[in-house]
């Protein structure tokens, strides 16, 4: 029987763990080994931001994105400027727009609400309107709090969001959690990306609080026996730094 290195071990239990967690139809993170590289420093706190969120700061969601209430569009139709507006969908889901009036934006993807503006405006106004739709301001993104905390879930990110903000919406640790042991999954630069912080440093003031973006996952371990999650932990020389598993 080939040995199993203590490396490949430790990927197996994490992974392992993750599928017992209920992350509410997050996929959990897959296993592919690499030399651990650090691509942050763990001197600032400007972690690298995950593969969803572009240069340009726009957020794209690992699935297709979907319109949600009190998100910003950018509405704008080819060679007909005076219908280019910028509208914010309200509480319902809905926005209003010249000539068309009001109409249901929440739940469609930008394709299919630009396909639903131009065949309104086809009726009687415009006889090919080519419609383009950018989103200027995400408030639906999502993040995924699982492990020791009083109420795991999925909550929408509505601002700029730290590490301890995202833990407050689930809230808080419960009393078996391991403060040291908060684990943040994130996709950089096309990799499955970990990095540990520890709570009590970040409330202390002797570690940057961490933002947190759409799609991260924040799993927090538990005091008490060594778990899988507790022995990947611990082979993780340095904290707040993010590397490949």
């Amino acid at each position: 029987m080939a040995v199993i290195s203590g490396r490949l071990r430790r990927c197996i239990g994490i992974v392992a763990l993750l599928a017992a967690l209920s992350l509410g139809g997050c996929a959990a993170p897959n296993v592919r080994p690499h030399d651990a590289r650090p691509v942050a420093d763990g001197k600032s706190s400007k972690l690298p931001p995950p593969d969803v969120i572009t240069d340009a700061g726009e957020y794209k969601a690992q699935s297709e994105y979907r319109i949600g209430p009190n998100d910003l569009i950018e509405v704008s139709v080819f060679q007909v400027a005076e219908l280019g507006r910028a509208v914010r969908v309200n509480t319902q889901g809905q926005i209003s727009l010249p000539l068309i009036g009001t109409l249901q934006a929440g739940g469609h993807t930008v394709a299919e609400l630009e396909a639903e503006i131009a065949a309104r405006l086809r009726q009687g106004y415009i006889q090919d309107p080519q419609v383009t739709i950018f989103i200027k301001e995400f408030t639906s993104q999502r993040v995924t709090v699982e492990g020791a905390v009083r109420k795991p879930g999925i909550y929408a990110l509505t601002g700029r969001t730290s590490l301890l903000q995202a833990l407050a919406m689930s809230e808080g640790l419960d009393q078996l959690a391991n403060p040291q042991g908060v684990v943040v999954f994130r996709t950089i630069e096309g990799r499955k990306m970990v990095a540990v912080f520890d709570i009590a440093a970040i409330r202390a003031g002797r570690t940057e609080d961490p933002q947190i973006y759409g799609d991260d996952i924040v799993v927090v371990d538990q005091s008490g026996p060594r778990t899988a999650l507790r022995r990947f932990i611990e082979s993780i020389p340095v904290f707040a730094l993010f590397r490949p598993f």
